[in-house]
């Protein structure tokens, strides 16, 4: 699932808009790999990566996990993301029409949110190593990803919006913001607290109300989705999973309606888990799209485990965390090949 450049018309089938169309090189053929087309929504994988890493951070503190499993997933983390961040870089300064293009699309620039959410997911991950960096990158991703959310709802109140393009893509600037509170939900500046409360009040009004315009969309839109669109829709757990997170770790406390939004998420989880994990759906860099929400599915389960003292939840969370965990090594031995083949890079 490619980030595209925009189309010249509506398209019918938003999944193909994203996955068909691409401009040749100005520099080469057609075919040829070129920065021009790394996609912008490779960057779910810092956040996969490093949802994971929080993950096994909490399993040390309940199960006593090596500490060295999260350090070295974190690192991982932290060097994927500076990767990408350079040759996205690249991509700008080479690029530039290529990445106007991708953000102005109705589909694609949102997931310009992936970037917005990766720094904050990084200043979690990083907390442990460094106080300072750990604010100072929080700061920088609260700013971006409120900047995105204002950008996004502007775009769509000025209306004439095509209905088919409402598809699980758009939750992501809405869930950037709950990931504000999610990552910074205890940080100790004296403005910090009002502008986690900012930040969790728009992203559950916004996550809440595309996720009704998707579930409208997708129930009654003649027009199913691309396959390679299919694995997006894990996205459609993240509302809940995210929102569970951000609102527990704001309040510091697990209670009844915390514990509605997880059992919610995973209930739309096992709804999704057997339509998306088919052999018919081809891999691409798409793929990452659906790493962070099951993690932060897993992370909420690892959580709400640890509050009830439930054996069956605390096997829940443990299978979850596997799981993820052999899901994120699959997806990166797969991003890999296709880098190394030199796809990851082509325009389709």
């Amino acid at each position: 699932m490619r980030t595209p450049l925009p189309a010249p018309r509506r398209s019918r089938q938003p999944g193909a808009t994203i996955n068909t169309i691409a401009t040749p090189s100005r520099t080469g053929s057609p075919r040829q790999a070129s920065v021009r087309h790394l996609p912008v929504n490779l960057f779910a994988s810092v956040m996969g990566i490093s949802g994971l890493a929080t993950a096994w951070r909490q399993a040390t503190h309940q199960f006593g996990a090596s500490p060295l499993v999260e350090g070295a997933i974190g690192a991982v983390a932290v060097g994927i993301f500076i990767l990408l961040c350079l040759a996205y870089g690249a991509k700008v300064l080479r690029h530039p029409d290529a990445v106007q293009g991708e953000f102005r699309h109705p589909i694609a620039g949102n997931f310009f949110g992936t970037v917005t959410i990766a720094i904050l997911l990084i200043s979690s991950v990083v907390a442990p190593v460094s106080a300072l960096a750990s604010q100072v990158l929080w700061t920088i991703g609260a700013a971006t990803t409120i900047a995105l959310s204002f950008t996004i709802v502007s775009r769509l109140l000025r209306g004439k919006v095509d209905a088919g393009h409402a598809v699980p893509a758009w939750l992501i600037p809405g869930v950037a913001t709950l990931d504000i509170t999610v990552a910074g939900g205890t940080m100790p500046m004296a403005w910090a607290h009002e502008l986690n409360l900012f930040a969790m009040a728009v992203g559950t009004t916004m996550a809440l109300l595309f996720f009704t315009m998707i579930m409208s969309r997708l129930i009654h839109h003649h027009e199913k989705l691309a396959s390679e669109m299919v694995p997006s829709m894990m996205i459609l757990i993240a509302p809940f999973e995210v929102g569970f997170l951000a609102y527990t770790h704001f309040f510091q406390r697990v209670d009844t309606f915390a514990a509605m939004l997880f059992y919610f998420g995973l209930f739309v989880f096992l709804a999704l888990v057997f339509k998306i994990f088919r052999r018919s759906i081809p891999f691409a860099a798409g793929w990452w799209a659906l790493s962070f929400p099951i993690a932060a599915l897993c992370n909420a389960a690892l959580r709400y485990a640890e509050h009830v003292h439930n054996a069956a939840l605390t096997a829940l969370a443990v299978a979850l965390l596997a799981f993820l965990s052999v899901l994120i090594a699959v997806l990166t031995y797969r991003t890999l090949h296709l880098l190394a083949s030199g796809r990851l890079l082509a325009p389709k």
